[in-house]
């Protein structure tokens, strides 16, 4: 072979083995398509060859991804509008299933997952209340699902392993919202007024044991009051009748004196008795 003509053949053939291959990375998986139809698929990570001008390959990422789904509106069981908002976790497990879906192209993924995922979801939705679907428990919710997720997923090619819901809101050009606000507000009040009656009852016990205990206190004082009098006037007594006993002319006078205090006490008193009239006894001039 002529010299010059070495170096173009060495470089087609460099160029024909360059051709002739490819690499599968971990966390990849790659296939060969033979004049635009699958002939060989889901290669493993490592260097793998191909006929080159006839046949090329695909290597695509086999990783978990998040597809995010843009808010899908549904009705709850109460018929009550809602939000949804989610993300759908999955990966590939046929390439060959994936390239005749999606062309190869992976941002089509979520616009081939969004019907079977949404029309799943909703169905569910629709089945629960407003409160079940905002407090339950929506891992459950996912997993009675994900079955039939996959069934449609499994045309594509991929796998779902798990889906989040990012958020669930009530629509702002719904009445639902109102109705919320409406149901919490009713709610709130009906809290406030068994407490309101709670702290009534509470203050009729307490003004009733009060009346109780003052009752039962004025009680007491005026029985001790009474037994005290008592005591007081059986002192008094025996101790007139103790005086009495020891001078009974000057203890006539004693009262007699103190009657007379008594009725002329406002100076302008009139008594009209008889001359001979006992109560005067101790103001005639002859005692």
């Amino acid at each position: 072979m002529k010299p010059q003509l070495i170096f173009p053949v060495i470089l087609v053939v460099v160029l024909g083995l360059l051709g002739s291959m490819f690499v599968v990375r971990e966390g990849q998986v790659g296939l060969v398509l033979n004049l635009g139809r699958v002939a060989r698929t889901d290669l493993a990570p490592g260097l793998h060859f191909k006929i080159p001008l006839v046949e090329s390959a695909r290597v695509f990422d086999r990783r978990f991804t998040a597809n995010e789904f843009p808010p899908e509106r549904s009705l709850t069981s109460e018929r009550k509008d809602v939000s949804v908002d989610f993300v759908a976790i999955g990966f590939i497990v046929d390439a060959a299933d994936f390239y005749r879906a999606t062309g190869g192209n992976e941002e089509l993924v979520t616009a081939r997952l969004a019907p079977i995922i949404k029309e799943s979801l909703r169905n569910e939705i629709n089945s629960q209340t407003l409160t079940e679907l905002v407090s339950g428990n929506r891992a459950e919710l996912i997993d009675r699902q994900l079955p039939g997720i996959n069934e449609g997923a499994r045309t594509l090619g991929m796998q779902v392993v798990d889906i989040r819901f990012k958020q669930i809101d009530l629509p702002t050009d719904s009445d639902v919202i109102s109705q919320v606000y409406d149901r919490m507000r009713a709610e709130r009040r009906q809290v406030a007024a068994a407490l309101r009656a709670e702290g009534e009852e509470q203050a009729r016990i307490v003004r009733a044991e009060a009346d109780r205990e003052q009752t039962v206190l004025l009680a007491e004082a005026e029985r001790d009051a009474q037994v005290l009098r008592g005591e007081g006037d059986a002192e008094a007594a025996r101790i007139y009748a103790e005086a009495a006993n020891r001078d009974p002319g000057f203890f006539a006078f004693q009262r007699s004196l103190n009657a007379y205090r008594r009725a002329f006490a406002s100076g302008d008193a009139v008594v009209v008795l008889e001359r001979n009239d006992p109560f005067l006894q101790y103001m005639r001039s002859d005692r």
